[in-house]
């Protein structure tokens, strides 16, 4: 992947795992920004999995894309572009360019479907959610079977990977949980689970005897919510709460005398998938994230039963004690 300012030669770590009979060839991949980093242990605990052994198919693992941004816990590259709006890249452009093209010429292109593992930003948190094109019927199968409580139908924007794969009818998924720069032990739990659980609907892993997940929740849009003001802002609601339109107060933001307070309501019936964790807030700065449910108690039900099943004293993927070595 070219070379450091002391020449130095810096490569893209990849781990190919081929099964005995042909089928799917699935790309993982993370850290596309690179301080993203619940994907990287997704991934790695992923490639552990006894399961793998049985592999129909192959299973291509991408734990760590943008490895100049990982290297400086930062989500850009050096030159300050986005990675994940470079797509699909130029053999001489930019260097945000010459590595999304290394990465669909060596790793797309060479596979039928794939999921990219992703973060809020810096200081702003997302509730376990799949961003998919919910109008394309396989990718739709697959986010399903993904089995977040919550599926956000996400427009496709332009130099995403997700532009790019679907350019080549590439069916791809987008899994967002979780804060840049944390590693969280329940978005790392779900994104295992989902990830088993779309190669065993591709039927590159045996179906399973457990119980399968309730039916996802599909919103068509989302909206952020944004302060009035500038001050310390004290949020109330949390990631997964059902919110109602002009009832709901969600956080406050006030003065550091506490003379001058805004309230922060709902402007609209959803559920919060996403909030900003760091307390002091400009004004226009988004502060929470809400999708749109037509059925926002069907909604929080499946985020309550989700928790629960992803915090079961048997799940099977949670740390090295349960992993095998």
């Amino acid at each position: 992947m070219g070379r450091l300012y002391t020449h130095a030669q810096t490569a893209m770590p990849v781990q190919v795992i081929c099964g005995r009979r042909a089928g799917p060839v699935l790309f993982i991949s993370a850290a596309i920004h690179g301080d993203e980093l619940n994907g990287v242990e997704i991934i790695r605990r992923l490639m552990r999995i006894d399961e793998l052994q049985r592999l129909r198919g192959t299973l291509v693992a991408v734990p760590i894309v943008n490895l100049h941004g990982f290297i400086h816990t930062s989500r850009y590259l050096p030159d300050r572009r986005d990675l994940n709006r470079s797509f699909p890249g130029s053999q001489t452009g930019s260097l945000a360019g010459r590595i999304a093209h290394v990465f669909m010429r060596e790793i797309v292109s060479r596979a039928t479907h794939g999921i990219d593992l992703h973060t809020g930003a810096v200081h702003r948190g997302n509730l376990p959610q799949i961003r998919a094109n919910l109008d394309d019927e396989e990718t739709l199968a697959m986010a399903k079977a993904f089995g977040t409580p919550v599926i956000l139908n996400s427009a496709i924007r332009d130099g995403s990977l997700r532009a790019a794969a679907a350019e080549r009818k590439t069916p791809i998924l987008l899994y967002e949980a979780g804060e840049a720069l944390r590693l969280d032990e329940f978005c790392i739990r779900g994104g295992v689970e989902g990830i088993i659980r779309v190669m065993r609907l591709l039927g590159m892993l045996r179906k399973s005897r457990r119980k399968p997940p309730p039916e996802p929740i599909m919103a068509r849009s989302s909206s952020w919510v944004r302060a009035s003001q500038s001050g310390i802002f004290r949020a109330y609601a949390q990631l997964g709460d059902r919110v109602t339109r002009d009832q709901t107060v969600m956080g406050v933001v006030s003065d550091p005398f506490g003379e001058s307070e805004q309230e922060i309501r709902a402007p609209f019936s959803g559920i919060v998938i996403g909030r900003l964790n760091l307390p002091l807030v400009n004004e226009g700065d988004a502060v929470f994230h809400i999708a749109r449910f037509y059925r926002t108690d069907i909604a929080a039900e499946r985020i309550e039963d989700y928790q629960e099943s992803m915090e079961s004293e048997d799940f099977p993927w949670t740390d090295d004690a349960n992993e095998t070595p």
